[in-house]
């Protein structure tokens, strides 16, 4: 008798992974039955004709989003004081003291993390978390459809959303196996774990170490190697179109080499615009000196902010604008769900340009698949003001520590060596591709086209031996 599987999507985030990769028909062709259990109001249903389960209440304890803050910031504050590291205050957000409500709010947090800023202050608050979760109608709600359904298995597509909470806690409590996959390779050190599940599925031994470090009450026999489905697009050569082709779709010179500049979210990089200003400046001053580039500007697909509009207006000679195929179904940012159309573009983008620049974006990795470089930027602008975060932060971060070497990225430390640098890799000089394979394998495994495979290998294997 088939498996039968809930592949479970609390927020939109997973659908790239999980819905519009091969994930689906690989499980499907090893013999499961694949239920979606969809928390979104993305309708997988209607737009890809998969069976799913809609999931249409949403409730979740008021005090959560108290609870929940209480909770990332005290396990950062475990993780400073048990690693004498200083960079983990770095990933808290400030607290809102915005009018009266807020500003009680922001006094109960502290005092929960005042109370709970130990290890097993920290089990007993998850352990709060969780008895609110179960006594919301959600949890009644989802218990109720687990109870009806049968499956044999919950896999959770991301392990950082609390909407996720009381679907999971129904499923444990009627003794059904739950799975959690760690969606991003920064996310473990960043206290994004909202969810205690039997199994974490990871994308590498990095994290998976990661995982044991941060959260001692997880054992090493709950936490599984599989990769990420994330990368697997890179390596389907049915995607690819010929430059040609390409360039006459989304009304690109052929005669130009073009390079990618891969927009940010305003939190990471507030001043992102002016970077894609500079190189705007570096490019026109190679242009002047007999090179015939322009620059592919892809913007972070859940920036809905107009600050590059002025750049991209003044040099509409130079920026050819290919915006993520994206759809926005809400107003939150995990509301703006990817399209298997922008999977092609992604590929093509990356196959059709000389090479990437950003300020520490992932999207190193995919255009490293296909053996292009990234320049990441790596000074502050002038416009930098007191309140406005420096970029320079982020390369601080525990992720980044992941570097074989400094060798991985081509780091422009300062605006007036950009032009220099641009030109030493359009001339086959200058290269981080060898180097930051090695990271990417470090980061994502050593078989990142095998990734659904694998995931769908060792559910059977957990379900097999249970």
């Amino acid at each position: 008798m088939k498996k039968k599987i809930f592949v479970f999507f609390p927020d939109g985030v997973g659908l790239r992974n999980f819905a519009f990769t091969d994930f689906k028909s690989i499980g499907e062709n090893m013999g499961f039955d694949i239920t979606y259990w969809n928390n979104t109001i993305f309708s997988l249903k209607d737009n890809l004709g998969f069976n799913e389960i809609k999931i249409e209440d949403h409730t979740t304890h008021p005090l959560l989003p108290i609870y929940s803050r209480a909770r990332k910031r005290a396990e950062l504050n475990v993780s400073r004081t048990k690693f004498k590291d200083n960079v983990y205050p770095t990933y808290k957000f400030p607290f809102n003291y915005n009018g009266t409500k807020n500003t009680l709010k922001t006094l109960y947090v502290k005092w929960l993390i005042g109370l709970y800023s130990s290890e097993k202050g920290i089990v007993k608050l998850r352990a709060k978390i969780n008895k609110l979760e179960r006594s919301t109608s959600k949890y009644k709600y989802c218990k109720a459809q687990l109870e009806q359904h049968k499956p044999d298995m919950v896999f959770c597509t991301t392990q950082r959303a609390t909407q996720s909470i009381s679907a999971l806690l129904a499923a444990q409590d009627l003794g059904i196996p739950t799975v959690a996959f760690v969606y991003s390779w920064d996310n473990v050190p960043k206290a994004m774990q909202v969810v205690e599940t039997d199994y974490y599925f990871v994308w590498s031994d990095l994290m998976k170490q990661e995982v044991l470090k941060y959260y001692p009450f997880v054992k090493e026999n709950q936490v599984f190697v599989t990769g990420t489905p994330q990368f697997e697009p890179h390596y389907n050569s049915a995607l690819k179109q010929t430059k040609e082709e390409f360039f006459k779709e989304h009304g690109l010179d052929i005669s130009k080499k073009y390079i990618c500049y891969s927009g940010d979210d305003e939190t990471t990089s507030p001043l992102d615009q002016y970077y894609l200003e500079d190189l705007v400046n570096a490019v026109r001053s190679l242009n002047g000196k007999g090179e015939n580039l322009g620059i592919i500007y892809r913007k972070c697909p859940v920036d809905f902010t107009p600050r590059y509009n002025v750049v991209i207006e003044a040099n509409k000679d130079v920026i050819t604008v290919l915006d993520p195929i994206w759809k926005q179904v809400g107003k939150q940012w995990n509301q703006v769900l990817p399209t298997p159309e922008d999977f092609k573009m992604l590929y093509n983008v990356c196959e059709h340009s000389e090479f990437v620049t950003n300020v520490c974006s992932s999207t190193i990795f995919d255009f490293v698949a296909h053996n292009k470089p990234c320049i990441y930027y790596n000074y502050e602008q002038p416009q930098l003001r007191k309140g406005i975060r420096d970029i320079g932060q982020n390369y601080k971060y525990v992720h980044f520590r992941s570097m074989p070497s400094k060798k991985a990225a081509v780091f422009c430390a300062d605006k007036k060596d950009l032009e220099g640098l641009v030109k030493q890799i359009l001339d086959g000089h200058l290269s981080n591709v060898e180097i930051c394979k090695e990271w990417f394998k470090t980061v994502a495994g050593n078989n990142p086209t095998k990734a659904s495979e694998t995931i769908w290998d060792t559910i059977n294997m957990l379900l097999t031996t249970k």
